[in-house]
């Protein structure tokens, strides 16, 4: 059975720091592989923030393996642009600046947050400019070898891709549209916390999946902490092979570094 490759999302952990400090922290907890949510407030940030961020990974020494597009503002609730009418011009700026970081960092996986249902649009108008949108990002990531990816998420009753199977869906439909490089991000606590199957998605869609994230359900904490056989699906996962990062995408329950207690540091290396 194959050894699996572990990287740590910077922007749920290691939140006592700054942002630019963070890549070395996991790089001192013995990680070599990280990923971000945006970074920034904004869609498209300042050059020089650009810079400071892509230094930190650079100064790091660690690989910048995941980068969530612009999501608007998480902190007021909103989880997405995609599927927003009023927001495409917005979108598209963001991409341009995604592909410059891609570009300098290596950067391949993106993270295209759905986005909440909205007032004035009908459901069938956001689906279609959803769809629109993912065939777009997909174009704007494929001459570097990107890959776009589309996740159910829980804890926001507006946002209407919950289950594997609603989300693999919307994949499908933008692979019926020439965008062959979007993939379904399997993160087993979202599926866990909307109460779908979790080893049923993780079997029956594997040939779809993108990306794994992984956090114990409930509370959203390091495996070991809720109820959630995270250890039946990392075993599966090294069963069938899986080539890509698992993400530790959890809130500690204690301190950022106790929580990484559960894995041994010899395995938190991509360079073992």
């Amino acid at each position: 059975m194959m050894s699996l490759r572990y990287a740590v999302n910077c922007s749920i952990l290691f939140t006592e720091l700054p942002v630019e400090e963070r890549a070395a922290a996991a790089a001192a907890a013995g990680f070599t592989a990280v990923e971000f949510w945006w970074p920034w407030p904004v869609a498209v940030p300042t050059s020089d923030e650009v810079d400071r961020f892509v230094e930190s990974i650079k100064a790091a020494g660690v690989e910048l393996i995941g980068l969530n597009l612009f999501a608007g503002d998480m902190s007021a609730g909103e989880r997405g642009v995609m599927s927003h009418p009023g927001r495409v011009a917005e979108l598209r700026d963001n991409l341009a600046v995604a592909v410059e970081i891609a570009t300098r960092t290596g950067c391949r996986a993106f993270n295209a947050l759905y986005g909440n249902r909205v007032d004035g649009y009908s459901a069938e108008e956001q689906d279609a400019v959803a769809l629109d949108n993912l065939v777009l990002a997909a174009q704007f990531v494929a001459p570097i070898g990107g890959k776009i990816l589309v996740e159910p998420i829980s804890g926001s009753e507006a946002y209407p891709l919950n289950t594997a199977a609603q989300t693999v869906a919307v994949v499908d439909k933008a692979r019926g549209r020439g965008a062959a490089n979007v993939f379904f991000l399997y993160d087993a606590y979202h599926l866990a916390a909307n109460g779908d199957d979790v080893m049923g998605a993780l079997n029956r869609y594997y040939d779809t999946i993108g990306h794994v994230q992984i956090a114990d359900n409930p509370g959203r904490h390091e495996p070991g902490t809720g109820d959630l056989d995270l250890a039946a699906v990392l075993a599966r996962l090294a069963e069938r092979g899986w080539p890509g990062y698992v993400a530790l995408e959890y809130k500690p329950s204690s301190t950022t570094d106790r929580s990484f207690d559960w894995l041994p540091r010899e395995q938190r290396s991509a360079r073992s």
